[in-house]
């Protein structure tokens, strides 16, 4: 474990998933996963858990201030999912298929995630970053991602990327930036959503902290 000022980082365990959940539906309104709904995205982050993923919390005076999760072998991740917890998924989502019929394309690409997110050997991939309201701009983000580095070099990553929309998201853009991220490509979605794909080489030589352990 790890403290910095008055947060302490330590591992995502499954009694944070409703908390993360909260954070999540908070931090990326109007997105696929939330859209999906709190049952779902319950069932994501405990499967991240239980799979023993790179998952992060930030804690501060007992209440969640953040989490970071993501993978060191990101397309095993996914098949994992499936694998074990497709026909799950299916239920959990299909009242708001229903509700809404065209979402149904995505959540059938949502299961071919094994495919897209097959990386080259020893890159790690940070899927998502949430800060509660109350927490913004006390550098819980950066925490978070130092923790999620410093795991993914330890799992013998090389390399960690991740997405963020390009348009209308200059703060979050700048915010990988100041860490030292960098545009790999620009990635357009079947929806016509612009992404960018941030990339950021590890040090190998570099000690890895105990934050995540």
């Amino acid at each position: 474990m790890s403290d910095s000022q008055e947060f302490q980082i330590r591992r995502m365990n499954v009694s944070d998933v409703p908390d993360v959940v909260r954070v999540h539906l908070v931090a990326f309104p109007g997105f696929f996963l939330s859209f999906l709904g709190p049952r779902f995205l319950s069932l994501f982050y405990e499967e991240c858990v239980r799979q023993e993923e790179i998952a992060c919390v930030a804690i501060s005076r007992g209440q969640l201030a953040g989490f970071v999760m993501g993978s060191a072998h990101p397309a095993q991740f996914y098949a994992g999912l499936v694998k074990r917890r497709a026909m799950r998924f299916a239920v959990v989502a299909l009242p708001v298929v229903i509700r809404q019929p065209r979402i149904a394309l995505r959540v059938a690409r949502a299961l071919r995630k094994p495919k897209d997110a097959r990386r080259l050997a020893g890159t790690a991939t940070l899927m998502s970053l949430g800060v509660a309201p109350d927490r913004h701009g006390q550098g819980v983000g950066s925490l978070l991602v130092a923790a999620f580095l410093g795991e993914a070099r330890a799992r013998g990553s090389s390399k960690v990327d991740l997405t963020t929309d390009k348009a209308s998201n200059e703060k979050t853009n700048e915010f990988y930036r100041r860490l030292g991220f960098v545009v790999d490509r620009e990635i357009t979605t079947p929806e016509g959503r612009v992404l960018n794909e941030y990339a950021i080489h590890l040090d190998p030589r570099a000690r890895s902290p105990d934050s995540a352990r």
